[in-house]
């Protein structure tokens, strides 16, 4: 049985791939600070969801705590390590390079180092579909040049996609970097397009529509997602990267539209200019993620909006 480690358990994407491994026997630890980027206590909550599922090991941990992971690492003896923990967001990114910077590539180069001293087999790093930039043709294929960020979030991920590539071509460490794309369901972080929008839908206030409704994004559902990178932990070979989409980009404008029809309410639109880093569209090329790992998302973008309008139904309205 595996031991593995998810850093960033407790967050959204964490939180359901925790939940999926615990269903499929593995031992489990969870690496997350709980940082204030967003409530701690929606964190807290996943957690207790995660312990339902079974027993984990929880360690509340900074990634750039060098000595803090090390002790982690040799209690819990991880053969594989999925590093999910990160600073998200385009647009905030230029308001504190610094921490993204300090969280992103150090806390990454962190964890590299320590699992090849602690014999690692195995290391998976959420990468993400903004380090394609804008000057790729979509769909985005895997050897597309990725030289051109449009936002500091984005370099980061490319910065770290290369710190993986040169830790597998030197050292005995097996890594996989698989680029995200626009993720979302239940749980879904409270600063997320989906989560966000639909609160002002019911609140009855503007919606914002960046780039004018016109910009698309390859929406995928977080239960595919998860299959992707459970998937992409026995992926062949000493270092790859995968794309994990739906690969059927939906504009923004149809997004708000679908989210409001579930939701029962009216929606005003508020159209606004594309902002500095937003790519105008995103869109994956699944033909390498099919093929290598048998990839196949399955939840279409409207039965997902519909199953994440139930669960916010569900909740305690504070």
């Amino acid at each position: 049985m595996d031991n593995i480690l998810v850093t960033g358990g407790a967050g959204f994407i964490g939180s359901h791939l925790a939940e999926r491994l615990l269903r499929e026997g593995k031992r489990l630890a969870i690496v997350d600070n709980l940082d204030d980027y967003y409530d701690p206590e929606l964190k807290r909550a996943n957690l207790n969801e995660i312990k339902a599922c079974g027993p984990c090991e929880f360690f509340a941990v900074d990634i750039r705590d060098g000595a803090k992971l090390r002790e982690v690492f040799e209690s819990f003896q991880p053969e594989v390590v999925v590093h999910l923990a990160a600073r998200p967001g385009v647009r905030p990114s230029f308001l504190e390079p610094d921490a993204y910077v300090s969280v992103n590539v150090l806390g990454t180069a962190r964890l590299l180092e320590i699992s090849r001293q602690s014999g690692v087999r195995r290391f998976v790093f959420g990468s993400s579909s903004s380090v394609y930039g804008q000057s790729n043709r979509a769909p985005f294929r895997e050897d597309a040049c990725t030289t051109h960020p449009l936002s500091i979030y984005a370099a980061t991920k490319v910065s770290g996609e290369a710190l993986a590539y040169t830790y597998a071509q030197t050292y005995p460490l097996s890594v996989v970097c698989l680029r995200l794309f626009t993720v979302f369901g239940p749980r879904q972080r409270p600063d997320l397009a989906i989560r966000k929008f639909a609160g002002l839908i019911l609140q009855g206030a503007e919606v914002p529509l960046y780039g004018e409704g016109r910009l698309e994004r390859d929406f995928t559902y977080v239960d595919d997602t998860v299959d992707g990178i459970v998937r992409a932990l026995d992926a062949p070979g000493p270092f790859d990267v995968f794309n994990l989409g739906s690969s059927h980009p939906v504009r923004l404008d149809y997004m708000v539209e679908t989210l409001a029809q579930a939701l029962g309410k009216p929606v005003r639109r508020k159209l606004l200019p594309t902002p500095p880093g937003e790519m105008l569209v995103t869109h994956a090329d699944l033909t390498k993620s099919r093929q290598v790992l048998g990839y196949a998302p399955k939840v279409s973008f409207e039965d997902g909006i519909r199953r994440f309008v139930r669960w916010l139904q569900a909740r305690p309205q504070t």
